[in-house]
């Protein structure tokens, strides 16, 4: 069992985290005001001394305890701390995001007293003010308006806290009048500065989930100066993680039955992790036995690493959704120019790429190549043009982003990816059918690989369907992930949250089980690779169970009015996403209309009683096409 303690936005996040197991965990929040939707989750209000927190631990078999509470919740940290260790127990710290380094232009403090000795150090000394002529707004919350008061005898002190009924009750028991309170929400930061008009603002390095970036910018931007208080720190026990992917990883590690599959990490991570390696040890002498990627969502993940002959390597841990690289030793070498030239293949004579990131602050001019078991694109359409290393756009964006951010190389570099065995593991992949070939692709868009297995996907497709007919919505939108799911819910912006269910590739089985639990209004949103295989009768729409039939789409073009050639092309498309730029604008609705007309075919049959709604929608969105019963 697991205990997390929250009331912030990284505990919702771990919440989320831990439903995805589907096995139950305690969810602790001081106050009980944090709607946080639990299936598995059980609430808990009310704060807790490390001598009770251990007693329940003890009570409910705890063993692991998870902190996302706020990091000035230093009182809370400390009972952790004690629970902990009277328990034996391990503590995840789940932290936010902060600014890499503390902002010259910020005044820093180690504590409310400094602070305030500081402020008012300024008026003995005499500034030309008098009483109640200066105002002061600080942003550090309900809990520190006690210890601000003192300034009250020489600053007009205003407070902004967060907009609830007990937040408010608070502070007026501190015996702050009710016009010196105020509130602002998301971006309305300057409005209330602009209204203000303060000579300083409080604020606590509350990190990016915290508004920090945001309120100081505002304010500086005005003129206004910043007096900022540094966040205390952590038990150095705590194993700190900054993200839903590394909490997860951690707690497969400490727990490891918790989570029924077990996630893993994409060849781009490893490559990124290899490419740090090698470039640490080039530019500071150093190998270290593990590198912190830093993921495409801003997170931390630490890597393994080992070394070779002038080589540093990872070796590619899948989890259980494993495929044939998994296991494989993924190498980087890392030079000042290019010593790779043995191992490069020219197919089509096209050049290796040169990717650069820029700026102001800071450049990187680094040449990503591949050597031994990298594949070639062969045909257009993919990431780069034919004839350049399959190592896709986001890895080798994230092998630039580290190499900038941890060792700001003051030379262009060159980073060369082989793979050991790479050629046979590639004929083993899709990758020969989208016309990648010599070797196998360097790939991965979060960094991460989520495991699922059919059946415990199929489960929880079942159990979210639950909830959303539960929750008396008028309509369930099904959708098939992250990639436009902020767009999807624009589209219904008057649902719930539990209205909106994820189908992954089982598009099949999620309107079974929407039939059988008897929806009646239902919204089926796709983009175009998955309309395009289901149009063709395939109700699973992983790549391991389906691909795209190209005459299909062709004679849905031909009905459309498409030219000639540009059906020909379509005839040889190697991933659907291409038909938003194949087909002309102007025929684009009369194929979208078709398209979705054979998917209706096809769900129709799975859904019979219902109103079916299916949207074919463009991410970055350009276009949505709906066909309606």
């Amino acid at each position: 069992m697991i205990l997390i303690l929250g009331g912030t936005t990284e505990g919702r996040s771990a919440v989320a985290t831990l439903e995805a197991a589907g096995s139950p965990f305690f969810y602790s929040t001081k106050g009980g005001e944090q709607d946080v939707p639990l299936r598995h989750g059980t609430p808990l209000s009310g704060a807790m001394t490390g001598a009770e927190m251990a007693a329940f631990c003890r009570k409910e078999s705890i063993r692991l305890l998870i902190d996302a509470a706020h990091p000035y919740a230093a009182q809370l940290h400390q009972s952790v701390a004690e629970a902990a260790k009277a328990c034996d127990i391990p503590v995840v710290r789940y932290e936010r995001h902060y600014p890499a380094h503390y902002d010259p232009r910020i005044r820093w403090f180690d504590s409310y007293a400094d602070l305030v000795s500081h402020l008012l150090s300024r008026e003995q000394e005499g500034d030309g003010r008098e009483k109640g002529s200066g105002r002061v707004l600080a942003t550090t919350g309900v809990q520190s308006i006690a210890r601000l008061r003192p300034l009250e005898q020489h600053y007009d002190m205003r407070y902004r806290i967060l907009r609830r009924e007990s937040s408010v009750q608070l502070a007026l028991r501190q015996g702050i009048r009710e016009e010196q309170l105020c509130y602002w929400g998301e971006g309305e930061a300057g409005a209330l500065l602009d209204e203000l008009r303060p000579i300083a603002m409080l604020v606590k390095d509350s990190g990016q989930s915290g508004g920090f970036s945001e309120k100081v910018e505002a304010a500086l931007s005005r003129g206004i100066q910043v007096l900022a208080l540094r966040r205390p720190p952590m038990p150095p026990t705590f194993i700190t993680v900054d993200g839903p992917y590394g909490l997860r990883r951690q707690v497969e590690a400490l727990l490891p039955n918790f989570f029924p599959l077990h996630s893993g990490l994409t060849t781009g991570t490893y490559a990124t992790a290899a490419a740090l390696a090698a470039a640490t040890h080039l530019l500071r002498n150093e190998q270290p036995e593990q590198v912190v990627v830093t993921l495409p969502n801003g997170e931390h993940i630490p890597v393994p690493v080992r070394y070779g002959d002038g080589y540093a390597a990872c070796v590619k841990v899948s989890g259980d959704d494993p495929d044939v690289t998994n296991g494989a030793e993924i190498r980087a070498r890392v030079g000042k120019e290019d010593f790779s030239t043995v191992h490069r293949k020219t197919i089509c004579g096209a050049p290796q790429n040169d990717l650069r990131c820029t700026e102001k602050s800071s450049a990187v001019h680094c040449r990503i190549i591949g050597g031994e078991g990298i594949g070639r694109f062969t045909l257009p359409g993919l990431d780069f043009p034919p004839g350049e290393a399959a190592i896709n756009r986001v890895p080798r964006e994230m092998i630039v982003s580290n190499l900038r951010e941890q060792l700001q190389p003051s030379e262009p570099l060159v980073v060369e990816i082989s793979v050991p065995g790479g050629e046979e593991l590639g004929r083993r992949t899709f990758n020969p059918r989208i016309g990648i070939v010599g070797g196998i692709s360097i790939v991965g868009s979060s960094g991460v690989i989520m495991p699922f297995s059919n059946e415990s996907f199929i489960r929880s497709i079942r159990r979210c369907m639950s909830v959303a007919v539960a929750s008396g919505s008028e309509r369930i939108v099904i959708n098939s992930g992250a990639k436009s799911a902020a767009f999807v819910r624009t589209l219904y912006p008057q649902l719930p949250a539990q209205a909106f269910v994820e189908y992954g590739n089982f598009v099949g089985e999620t309107l079974k089980i929407a039939a059988e639990q008897g929806v009646q209004r239902l919204s089926l949103c796709m983009m175009i690779g998955k309309a395009a295989k289901l149009a063709g009768g395939f109700l699973d729409t992983h790549s391991r169970e389906s691909t795209i039939d190209t005459a299909l789409l062709a004679q849905i073009a031909e009905k459309a009015g498409v030219e000639a050639d540009i059906i020909a092309r379509i005839r040889s498309l190697t991933i659907a996403r291409e038909l938003w730029t194949l087909i002309p604008t102007q025929r684009m609705a009369a194929f979208a209309e078709e398209l979705l007309y054979l998917c209706r075919q096809v769900c129709t049959p799975l859904f019979p009683h219902g109103e079916l709604t299916i949207h074919l929608i463009h991410p970055p969105i350009a276009a949505v096409y709906t066909d309606k019963p």
